[in-house]
């Protein structure tokens, strides 16, 4: 049973939930809104820092449900701070519906409570919870820990990886790797337990080299274990904490078995979502994040209509009208190779990379000739950004640490759908490193 309190949830099969939680009782509406616009109406390419905004308000009024009169000043202060962190983003926001949304809402939180706009403003602190508070607790229901309730029925959960990272690159639960374009937003994972959508934006102006600029991930409200949270990060904003400020599942009594762990500030952070034996890291190279999750295959599987799930890309791939296709490029390679011999010279890529001082790059943090290599080498070639290399880098860490099978760490051959629809089924081409460099000049173009 879900404890009775207002929530506000926002659900869609072909957009996106969300909620959250205010500090107080007057501001519950609002700041539940806040999430949802924040999810359906994403400002991916804006330096709006209006998140930045709420998670330190949330931060700073976490937990008080009931503001009485003593504590009017400390949550007027807080609304100050609000509004002068909305003031310094303002030129970027223009246009944001979050961002206006929430001057909005800090002007009649104002009047509520009769707060002064002339007062401190010191930058609002995490709240110190008592010993006892749902954030402290580590006796979570055994329900609320996956493995543990798993033993008592089968053998051990067969566990699964996905990831994606560079320009991009997607490996599947299945071990499928693909290169793909995927420019806008697209859905990682949607099945009963979270979603996971990212939004991957162009490098270069005219290139056609993406990379993920933002990362919404939805963990559903589930028994007595977690609240709804909802989690998102973008470029230049890796967040410890969800959207309202808290770190675990909320006031449930297995709220620990979902919590956020910072690794390195600002570049690295680790989701344990224990009650459903998954674990996410979110880490920002460069400008750009990487994703890579360990979930069990039962966890995978959980959908409600298996037939909706064509656009979930790490089951099914990207579709086929999104991959890029090598055997394309093995055609189209003598009539690129006369056109640079014939015609105008192709525009050089930044940096200048050519594919000898990309391969002994991608060398330095790669050494064996895999995927992972190639799509370092493929990454320098089209954006000449070598944050790419730490990328691919930082991805093969990844599986090193998530992935169940030891043996399969390294893949060799990229995959591509060749069947129509957006299922991505095993099928290899042998990789041709010709084609690839034929391919990173086309990206330019």
């Amino acid at each position: 049973m879900r404890p009775p309190r207002e929530r506000i949830v926002v659900k869609a099969r072909a957009g996106w939930m969300g909620m959250g939680r205010g500090a107080g009782s007057t501001a519950l509406g609002l700041f539940q809104i806040l999430p949802v616009f924040l999810c359906i109406f994403p400002s991916v390419t804006s330096p709006c820092k209006i998140l930045k905004c709420n998670s330190e308000f949330w931060a700073a009024t976490s937990g008080s449900h009931h503001l009485g009169t003593e504590e009017a000043p400390e949550f007027c202060t807080a609304l100050r701070a609000y509004a002068h962190c909305t003031r310094r983003t303002a030129r970027t926001c223009r246009g944001d519906l979050a961002y206006h949304s929430a001057v909005h809402g800090i002007d009649d939180l104002m009047v509520q409570h009769n707060c002064s706009k002339d007062g401190p403003t010191s930058q609002p602190r995490l709240r110190t919870l008592p010993p006892g508070d749902s954030q402290e607790r580590s006796d979570s229901p055994e329900i609320c820990h996956y493995e543990k309730s798993f033993h008592k029925h089968s053998a051990a959960p067969n566990y699964t990886h996905c990831g994606l990272f560079g320009d991009p690159h997607l490996r599947t639960f299945t071990d499928t790797f693909q290169t793909c374009k995927v420019q806008g937003a697209w859905p990682l994972i949607d099945n009963n337990y979270l979603n996971v959508q990212v939004t991957n934006t162009a490098v270069l102006p005219g290139s056609s080299a993406t990379a993920t600029s933002k990362l919404t991930i939805i963990f559903k409200s589930f028994q007595e274990c977690v609240d709804q949270k909802v989690y998102q990060a973008e470029m230049d904003e890796l967040p410890a904490a969800f959207v309202d400020g808290s770190k675990n599942g909320g006031d449930k009594h297995g709220a620990n078995s979902l919590k956020i762990t910072e690794k390195v500030s600002g570049q690295h952070i680790e989701i344990q979502a224990k009650y459903i034996g998954t674990t996410i890291v979110v880490r920002q190279v460069g400008r750009y994040l990487t994703f890579a999750v360990r979930m069990p295959e039962e966890v995978v599987n959980a959908v409600e209509d298996q037939d909706s799930q064509g656009l979930y890309l790490c089951l099914r791939g990207c579709p086929l009208n999104q991959q890029i296709d090598f055997q394309t490029i093995r055609s189209a390679q003598a009539t690129e190779g006369r056109a640079r011999r014939k015609g105008p010279s192709l525009p050089a890529p930044p940096e200048a990379f050519t594919y000898e001082t990309a391969t002994a790059k991608c060398r330095e943090k790669l050494p064996v000739e895999d995927l992972y290599f190639q799509s370092c080498v493929f990454d320098l070639l089209t954006t000449g950004d070598v944050n790419f290399m730490l990328a691919a880098y930082y991805a093969f860490e990844d599986v090193k640490m998530l992935h169940s099978n030891k043996d399969k760490l390294h893949l060799y051959e990229r995959t591509r759908d060749l069947t129509p629809g957006n299922t991505a089924p095993t099928g290899t081409h042998p990789t041709l490193w010709v084609a690839l460099l034929c391919l990173c000049w086309l990206c330019l173009l």
